[in-house]
């Protein structure tokens, strides 16, 4: 019994390391990733050691898919909890007879923006551009749905400052 949890254990650890080393891989800096690679490979020699264990392989398999399914799944969980906010701008065009609702409901959203008159640069222009900035997913969520009800054709871009 005490084999059975420990295997189930070192498992568990073992994919959470790795799919937090393949995370810092990608999105950290050399030395994280190379402390956090150290670890995971050494950790998964520990593994494959205990794979040879006197459990029966179907207990094995079960094991593995089960840790690497809650393993990686507990990881990307948090990973979306601590994932920073970004600042995007959201550009749409939107016929001019709507952008007064539109504006209206951008402000009581508190989602600062900015309207160019597109009817002072082309005569008979039938569209206004609208340039949302949003700082938080529900803010970005809200100016999807104004998009969505009014028909918009929009733009997105990541912008590198926060506001």
């Amino acid at each position: 019994m005490n084999l059975l949890l420990l295997f189930i254990a070192l498992n568990i650890v073992n994919v959470v390391m790795q799919t937090i080393k393949s995370i810092a891989t990608v999105k950290g800096g050399k030395l994280l990733a190379s402390v956090i690679n150290a670890i995971t490979y050494g950790l998964y020699t520990v593994v494959i050691v205990y794979t040879v264990c006197d459990l029966p392989l179907w207990q094995k398999i079960l094991i593995v898919a089960c840790a690497n399914f809650f393993g990686v799944y507990i990881v990307k969980y948090f990973e979306e909890k601590i994932k920073k906010d970004k600042l995007w701008k959201i550009e749409f065009s939107c016929p001019t007879e709507h952008t007064e609702k539109i504006s209206k409901m951008l402000l009581n959203c508190k989602i600062p923006f900015s309207v160019i008159d597109t009817q002072a640069i082309a005569k008979n222009n039938t569209y206004n551009i609208i340039c949302a900035y949003c700082a938080t997913q529900t803010q970005s969520k809200a100016v999807a749905k104004v998009i969505s009800t009014y028909n918009c054709k929009s733009f997105v871009t990541e912008q590198s400052a926060q506001l």
